[in-house]
């Protein structure tokens, strides 16, 4: 048996920057982090020749092509698996929540399929790969951050090429500072969970016609890079608030009066800036709260689930390997 851990995640800036239609054009860019929420892909031996699914439902299968899940069937058939396994995936975050959950699954089931064929496999690839199943096979409205802080983990600065190539960075905050960033940010349930795909196909259809708005999230995530090298924790709660009010013109659905009420009462409490993580919509908000306010703004939404977090360093890993 496999168990392979992969973290689900947040991401700080630039969102939209990394659908393919745009950095190929213009070139993008990304602040995210992976956090210690995530999804669990298992996979096994079976005695017989049947292929069985496990996740909000079972599929019991003799072929591939009659899989419904379709992320698990096509990382199976990139990997080369046609029978006698056993999946299940099972997560700490339920999907439709905007901590990329899909794009997890993705790679960590990749993850799993290779090392279960004793294959070795770097992140890269992973990322590639899953981006390959999702955007150029499913045909699915998304960009592709999610895969690469899936599969590398870390607080990493992202950059799309319009060559298509991708460069991460890692940001290595000394002891002191991830210690402030990790009290500092608040993640509440705003209550309700979301199907990301409408939200996203109307934000890829109006690319062209927010170019501008797109460039202003660009370089936002560049200012926000080039204040945590410096240190000024505290700018990164200002500066989400004005890609907060960027990321809403990308598309009519990412906020609502329910988001904007919770957000503007964090805001009165103490909360410098915030976003809601993700396509929008629904799923969860992201607060950056100076520590001396943390309790006034958990006191204005004593109502909303809050769900610890912090930042995880690693990406998509093997935890357990067994073989008989």
């Amino acid at each position: 048996m496999i168990i392979v851990q992969t973290p689900l995640r947040i991401s700080f800036f630039g969102g939209g920057t990394d659908f393919p239609s745009y950095f190929m054009e213009e070139g993008g860019c990304v602040l995210s982090s992976a956090i210690d929420k995530y999804i669990f892909v298992t996979i096994k031996r079976r005695f017989d020749d049947f292929i069985r699914i496990g996740y909000t439902r079972t599929e019991i299968v003799e072929s591939i092509n009659e899989i419904q899940h379709e992320l698990i069937r096509e990382a199976l058939r990139k990997v080369g698996i046609t029978k006698g396994v056993e999946i299940t995936t099972m997560g700490d975050i339920p999907s439709g929540s905007g901590l990329g959950s899909s794009s997890t699954v993705t790679v960590g089931a990749l993850h799993a399929m290779y090392a279960y064929l004793n294959c070795s496999i770097n992140a890269e690839q992973l990322a590639r790969e899953a981006c390959e199943i999702e955007i150029d096979i499913l045909k699915k409205p998304i960009g592709v951050q999610d895969q690469y802080i899936a599969a590398y983990g870390g607080l990493r600065f992202f950059e799309f090429s319009n060559s298509g190539e991708v460069c991460n960075h890692l940001l290595a905050l000394d002891e002191v500072l991830m210690t402030r960033l990790n009290e500092n940010l608040l993640l509440y349930f705003t209550g309700t969970t979301r199907q990301a795909a409408s939200i996203l196909l109307e934000q890829k259809d109006n690319i062209r016609a927010k170019k501008a708005t797109l460039r202003q999230l660009k370089e936002l995530a560049y200012v926000a890079r080039e204040e945590l090298q410096k240190g000024n924790i505290d700018v990164i709660g200002t500066l989400l608030h004005e890609s907060w009010q960027y990321k809403k013109q990308l598309a009519s659905k990412i906020s609502n009066g329910h988001i904007e009420e919770i957000y503007e009462t964090a805001r009165k409490a103490g909360a410098l800036g915030g976003k809601v993580t993700g396509a929008g919509g629904g799923g969860f908000l992201l607060l950056y709260c100076p520590y001396e306010k943390r309790d006034l703004v958990r006191s204005s939404l004593n109502g909303l689930r809050e769900v610890p977090i912090r930042l995880e360093p690693d990406g998509s890993k093997t935890i357990f390997n067994y073989r008989r």
